[in-house]
């Protein structure tokens, strides 16, 4: 089973990223929920429904999916349904990690990858999304702050697929945020599905293998 899985996985991914790369929105309307529902069903092959750690994986993944399929449509009420379907999300693989145990040195590791990102980008796109909407602003700061608790429980477990996943899920949600509120960039919508993607898959064979 995992090696059809991974396979057909790998196809819808591929399918999604040329969706959106070729803005074909009937397509992506299929295949962006579709990848989630497969990582879930591998997830489940690898054993995550019999722990409680695999649990919480499979609720992240769930959460995922429906914030995946509030932003098929671009207008705020659905970005905000996303928001917060993304949110809870990152809370529930806030568990999955801690549910492993944490070593304080790594977690350090990953505040500091934290504390670079906020620095930077995320300072830019904070003091641009407040400009336009302070509400909104108050809503992606509390989504930084879960997601920067997700990086850092994420490097704590001490496993670097899992680290490594978790950073690749900020490119992915740093890219969107930029894009969104600070500067369009030509390409950013596939870079964004691309890291998004990957750094789950990532994260949830860190937990599993």
């Amino acid at each position: 089973m995992v090696p059809a899985l991974a396979v057909a996985l790998a196809a819808t991914a591929l399918l999604d990223w040329h969706a959106v790369c070729r803005d074909h929105r009937r397509v992506e309307t299929v295949a962006k929920p579709l990848v989630m529902v497969l990582l879930a069903a591998l997830a489940l092959a690898l054993g995550a429904g019999g722990t409680g750690t695999g649990r919480w994986l499979l609720a992240a993944i769930a959460l995922g999916c429906i914030g995946d399929v509030a932003l098929l449509r671009d207008n705020e009420a659905r970005f905000l349904g996303g928001l917060a379907a993304f949110l809870l999300g990152h809370l529930a693989y806030v568990a999955a990690f801690a549910s492993l145990g944490l070593d304080p040195r790594w977690a350090l590791a990953g505040a500091a990858v934290v504390l670079l990102d906020l620095a930077t980008a995320g300072r830019r796109i904070l003091v641009s999304v407040a400009r336009q909407d302070r509400t909104l602003g108050g809503a992606v700061a509390a989504y930084m702050l879960v997601i920067a608790a997700m990086t850092v429980t994420a490097w704590g477990t001490g496993r670097p697929l899992v680290a490594l996943g978790a950073v690749v899920f900020v490119v992915s949600d740093t890219v969107l945020a930029l894009d969104r509120f600070v500067r369009p960039r030509p390409g950013s919508r596939v870079l964004v599905m691309v890291t998004y993607h990957v750094g789950q898959l990532l994260m949830v064979l860190g937990v599993l293998r």
